[in-house]
């Protein structure tokens, strides 16, 4: 077995310092999320999905055995971010973003209620996953992956995907697919331990460097700010610092990877903090975990970046962050 040894520094408290010498043996083991989520039932990562459409999405995500519940909220995530009232410049509407021309084909009603709403949740959700298992009994004699067939087809439209015998040569059709199984992993609820990162110390020694700077709300670190961070902000700085671009907002940052248990976290996770612990569109706060139950954060206005405790009230959950991850995100959701 390989091991990566991270040495952390750690002072802490008004007035008082004490040195904490975290030796950290990182076994690289293979997770359960290496190659996606596997077979079986899948169950959603927590919070993950906004408690309104936990039910709905774990429910329809088992329609059909080319799709499983965090695929399928991963296509949300994707299309709106869980917005009901998303619209989008080609007029695709909804929490699912189906064009009017598609959703008068496929759209169902859902819940019964004696209408077919695009902008209900209720209807839309469920009638995503009845046009992707549609999808997938079109493709179903193509060679290849059926879920990646299914979400080519989506893209590119069935034809395609059966013309050429699987994922069409299109590089959109090809990012889409693989977009949104990578986006899958960070919806799964893991099984088993979760793949180390590999850069996760270099960040934590990014991190580092910046204990005691005075935090900015919106602050990136820039010459014009003082070189000053908000939580958030030093977050993203720190993995830009080893080639992985994060999204600005630290409710967005927690889908750039699949999500360790407490118990199983490793210097590098970033760690997330809300008011709310079912959804984690309202994650409010981020920081960078460094071991024995501490993280480096930039706290709030008056305070400076430091070592602060992670196993607080609104504790949320943590991400382990992985480049494909963090490339697969949506540029806006």
């Amino acid at each position: 077995m390989r091991k990566a040894w991270i040495w952390v520094t750690v002072v802490a408290g008004a007035g008082l310092s004490f040195v904490m010498v975290l030796v950290i043996g990182v076994y690289l083991v293979a997770g359960n999320l290496a190659n996606g989520v596997g077979p079986g039932a899948v169950g959603l990562a927590k919070g993950a999905v906004p408690a309104a459409y936990q039910t709905l999405v774990q429910k329809w995500g088992n329609l059909c055995s080319a799709i499983n519940p965090a695929l399928l909220a991963a296509q949300l995530y994707q299309e709106s971010g869980f917005n009901p009232d998303a619209k989008s410049p080609a007029a695709a509407q909804g929490i699912a973003q189906f064009i009017p021309g598609t959703w008068a084909t496929h759209g169902i009603d859902g819940d019964g209620d004696g209408d077919r709403d695009v902008w209900d949740p209720n209807d839309a959700i469920p009638s995503a996953a009845k046009y992707d298992c549609s999808l997938a009994k079109y493709v179903k004699d193509a060679p290849g992956d059926p879920t990646k067939n299914m979400l080519a087809a989506y893209n590119a439209g069935a034809y395609a995907v059966i013309k050429y015998g699987g994922v069409p040569p299109y590089r959109e059709t090809q990012n889409y697919v693989k977009t949104i199984t990578t986006l899958e992993e960070s919806f799964a609820a893991p099984v088993g331990r979760v793949q180390p990162s590999q850069q996760a110390a270099g960040a934590i020694y990014y991190a580092q460097k910046k204990l005691g700077t005075l935090y900015l709300w919106g602050g990136n670190g820039t010459p014009e700010q003082g070189g000053r961070f908000d939580c958030s902000g030093l977050t993203k700085a720190a993995y830009e610092s080893v080639g992985i671009t994060l999204p600005r907002v630290a409710n967005d940052q927690y889908n750039a990877g699949p999500h360790p248990e407490r118990d199983e976290l490793l210097p590098g996770d970033l760690v997330f903090f809300s008011d709310d612990l079912t959804n984690s569109r309202t994650i409010r706060h981020v920081g960078i975990y460094v071991g024995g139950g501490y993280m480096i954060d930039a706290p709030r206005t008056g305070a400076v970046i430091r070592f602060d405790p992670i196993d607080t009230p609104d504790y949320f959950g943590a991400t382990r962050v992985t480049e494909d991850g963090a490339k697969a995100l949506p540029t806006s959701v």
